[in-house]
């Protein structure tokens, strides 16, 4: 995912954030804790099957590998902060295998991320919100079935070859599985099909480099695995209802 590499988590960069207005993104897991906090606007927010609408100062809390994603309604201002397990690390420890029966919390004041400008505000604003959490939530054992696990693997596919030749053939045969046991088994698991769910991917990728990057919009079609400029025009407007152009210049 080019937001979650360009500002990816690992041993070297713990606790990175960065503000999005007006983005979405589909279903998608990484490693990395996520913070969704909603500085303006509406956030529809689904976590596993569960689906949430945030408003201002509410705050989602993504754990490790949980599959979820995020929608604008008409508007929205937000920061995601990714951050690593091991900087709460008794937290993460006690709670490994388990997740909340509820990610959102209400935070009583607005938070300024750049005011977190050394390890240990940052581990304290982190900690603080895990106190909250496990004072206001009930945590549950995760549980994965047979099919899910097969489902993480073709997201894990995607997200790691969206930007060339993609297909659900290519998928099968990575994983060695039957091409209409794959076909059904994601159609089952997210309400799409698996080129939908495809073309979303790669023009969530696309809206984020329209806005953070200097390359035209051909370039940034091929990057998202099109090599041809109609198409993406038309799953761009599809998905936006709106042109590269015009999703460019917005505030």
């Amino acid at each position: 995912m080019v937001f979650f590499q360009k500002h990816g988590v690992n041993e070297k960069d713990l606790f990175r954030f960065f503000s999005l207005k007006n983005y979405q993104f589909p279903f998608h897991f990484h490693r990395a804790y996520e913070l969704i906090y909603i500085n303006n606007g509406r956030l529809s927010v689904s976590i596993g099957k569960k689906e949430y609408i945030l408003e201002q100062n509410d705050l989602a809390f993504i754990f490790s590998n949980q599959m979820h994603e995020f929608k604008t309604i008409d508007f929205s201002d937000i920061t995601i902060t990714l951050f690593s397990p091991e900087l709460i690390g008794d937290f993460y420890m006690n709670y490994k295998g388990m997740i909340p029966d509820d990610n959102i919390l209400h935070l009583d004041r607005y938070i300024d991320f750049n005011e977190l400008n050394s390890i240990y505000s940052k581990k304290s604003f982190l900690y603080s919100i895990c106190d909250k959490l496990v004072k206001q939530k009930s945590f549950i054992p995760v549980k994965q079935s047979a099919q899910t696990k097969v489902l993480y693997k073709m997201l894990l596919y995607i997200e790691q070859n969206y930007s060339n030749v993609c297909t659900l053939k290519n998928v099968a045969e990575h994983l060695n599985y039957d091409y209409p046991y794959l076909s059904k088994l994601f159609v089952q698991q997210m309400d799409m099909t698996f080129t939908e769910y495809l073309n979303n991917y790669r023009i969530s990728q696309a809206c984020y480099m329209l806005k953070n990057s200097n390359l035209s919009i051909g370039e940034i079609a091929s990057n998202c695995g099109y090599n041809n400029l109609r198409t993406f025009h038309r799953n761009f407007r599809r998905i936006t209802n709106m042109s590269p152009k015009e999703y460019q210049k917005l505030d």
